[in-house]
C-alpha cells in the first residue's frame, strides 16, 4: 500500500507489485485509479527499480499535496546492498490527472539511515505535514532500537524543499518490546465533528493525533490516539496502557501495512489495508496473483467513547447493493443454525434491545484472535452467518458478532470470522453488518 491520494478528480492507489510472478521479488509500484473508490482502472507501472538506490525494490511511500497543488512522493528504496533509503519522485506531467508517468529526483537518495539506526531498519515515510510555527514540513519514518529493549520508534525529519532534510532531536514516540515499526501513519482527527482533517491540521482543542504502526514482529496494525506537540517533536498517548503495539488494532483479522489519506472533496479520511491471505506460494502461482486490498473505510474519532476510532466502508460501496431481503420473526435458539436464502450478500440491521438489557454478566476477556471461534458461548452471542458452507456444514466459515459487557456496564462489540472449519475454495464475498442500533446502546 503506497501513496493513496486524490488528484484532479481521480483517486490514486499505488501498490507493491511483482510484474514477473505472484511471489515476493522485483518490487515495483503498480498503479490504479478510480472516480468512486469502487470501480478501478489499472494503469501502467508507475515506479520501477531501475536505479542503484532502489535496485532491490521500490517499497512503501506516501504522497503529499502541496498548497499550490503540486504532488510530491517520498518512497523507500532498497539499494544494491539492501540499505533502506528514502527517495523522491514527481509526476512527469502535472497536468495529467491520471499521473501515468513519473520521474525520480536527481538528488536521490534524499534521506539515508542516521547513526545508530540499522541499515535495514529505516523505511516507509509518511505523508508530510506542515508546521506553520516552524515554516517547514515534517515527515515521519519507522525504525527500531534493539539497545532499548527492542523498542519500536518513529523518527521525524524537517524539510522546506523536500530535497534537504534535518533529523529532529529525539524521537516522536517509542514503545519498548514492540520491535520494528513499519508503514507508520500519523494524522489528526477531530474530536468534535464527524469530518476528516487535512494531515497538516494543527493540534489543539478539538484535535487529537493518531499514531499507527505495522508491527513487523507479529504482522498486525496497531494505533493509539494522543496529543502531538510540534515544538518538542513529541506525541503522548491518551492511555499509556493502550499504546502503539500493545493496545488497539485497526482490525483483528488479516490486515496489515495500512495507510490513510485525506479526501478534500468529501472532507473525510480514508483508510486502506492489505490482506496477505493464507494461501501457499504454490497456490498463488497457480492462480496468478497474491494478496488483495481491502474495501476502503472512512475513519472518525469515536465521540461516544472518546477512546477509539470508528471505521466504516466508504459510502460509495452502497452503489453495489442491487437488492435486499428482510427476515423477521425468526426465533433462533442457542446453538441452532437456521438456513436463509440470502443470495451472495446481505446486511443485518439490528440486535434486539431486550437481549442487550438482559446481559448483566461481565465478559471483559473476549478477543477474536484468542477465542475459541464461533463455538465459544457468551452472555450475548456469538451470532452471525455461516458463509462458504457446504450442505452438511462440515465445512463453513463463520462471520459473527460477539457482544461483551465490561465491569462498568458498557458494551463492546467484536466483529470476527472463524476459519477453524472453513472451506478451502477461492471466493470473494463482501459482507457488511449494519449495527447502528447497537452502537446507540
Amino acid at each position: 500500500m503506497s501513496g493513496p491520494t486524490y488528484y484532479k478528480g481521480w483517486y490514486h492507489l499505488f501498490y507493491q507489485y511483482n510484474p514477473d510472478s505472484a511471489v515476493w521479488g522485483n518490487i515495483t509500484w503498480g498503479h490504479a485509479v478510480s472516480r468512486d473508490l469502487v470501480h478501478w482502472l489499472y494503469l501502467p507501472l508507475a515506479v520501477v527499480p531501475d536505479r542503484w538506490y532502489d535496485a532491490n525494490g521500490v517499497w512503501t511511500g506516501s504522497a503529499t499535496t502541496l498548497p499550490d497543488g503540486r504532488l510530491v512522493m517520498i518512497y523507500t528504496g532498497a539499494t544494491m546492498e539492501s540499505v533502506q533509503v528514502q527517495n523522491l519522485a514527481f509526476p512527469a506531467d502535472p497536468d495529467d490527472p491520471l499521473l501515468v508517468h513519473w520521474v525520480k529526483s536527481e538528488y536521490n537518495p534524499v534521506i539515508v539511515p542516521p547513526s545508530g539506526i540499522g541499515l535495514k531498519d529505516f523505511r516507509d515515510p509518511t505523508t508530510a505535514w506542515y508546521v506553520p510555527t516552524d515554516s517547514a514540513w515534517r515527515v515521519a519514518i519507522g525504525s527500531k532500537n534493539d539497545s532499548q529493549h527492542h523498542a519500536g520508534v518513529v523518527l521525524v525529519y524537517r524539510t522546506t524543499d523536500f530535497v534537504s532534510y534535518e533529523l529532529l532531536p529525539g524521537v516522536l514516540h517509542s514503545v519498548t518490546g514492540t520491535g520494528m515499526w513499519e508503514c507508520v501513519d500519523f494524522y489528526p482527527v477531530s474530536t468534535e465533528s464527524a469530518v476528516g482533517l487535512d494531515t497538516s491540521a494543527a493540534s489543539g482543542p478539538g484535535v487529537k493525533h493518531v499514531l499507527k504502526a505495522s508491527m513487523d514482529d507479529n504482522k498486525h496494525d496497531y494505533y493509539a490516539i494522543g496529543t502531538y506537540a510540534a515544538a518538542s517533536n513529541s506525541w503522548v498517548p491518551a492511555d499509556p496502557e493502550k499504546d502503539v503495539g500493545i493496545g488497539l488494532r485497526y482490525d483483528y483479522g488479516k490486515y496489515y501495512a495500512s495507510k490513510t489519506f485525506y479526501d478534500p472533496v468529501k472532507e473525510r479520511r480514508v483508510l486502506w489495508g492489505w490482506i496477505g491471505e493464507t494461501d501457499s506460494e504454490r497456490t498463488d502461482l497457480r492462480k496468478g496473483w497474491a494478496s488483495l486490498q481491502t474495501v476502503p473505510r472512512t475513519v472518525l474519532f469515536d465521540q461516544k467513547t472518546g477512546r477509539n476510532l470508528l471505521q466504516w466502508p466508504v459510502e460509495e460501496v452502497e452503489s453495489l447493493r442491487l437488492s435486499s431481503q428482510e427476515f423477521s420473526n425468526i426465533s433462533i435458539t442457542a446453538g441452532s443454525v437456521v438456513p436463509l436464502d440470502i443470495g451472495k450478500a446481505t446486511q443485518v440491521r439490528s440486535l434486539n434491545s431486550a437481549a442487550l438489557a438482559g446481559a448483566i454478566g461481565a465478559d471483559v476477556g473476549y478477543n477474536c484472535s484468542t477465542s475459541r471461534g464461533a463455538a465459544q458461548r457468551g452472555v450475548i452471542g456469538p451470532f452471525g452467518l455461516l458463509v462458504l458452507a457446504d450442505e452438511d456444514l462440515s465445512e463453513q466459515t463463520a462471520v459473527y458478532f460477539y457482544v461483551a459487557r465490561a465491569t462498568d456496564g458498557s458494551l463492546s462489540t467484536h466483529f470476527c470470522h472463524d476459519e477453524l472449519r472453513h472451506a478451502r475454495i477461492f471466493l470473494f464475498l463482501y459482507l457488511s453488518f449494519m449495527i447502528h442500533e447497537l452502537h446507540n446502546h
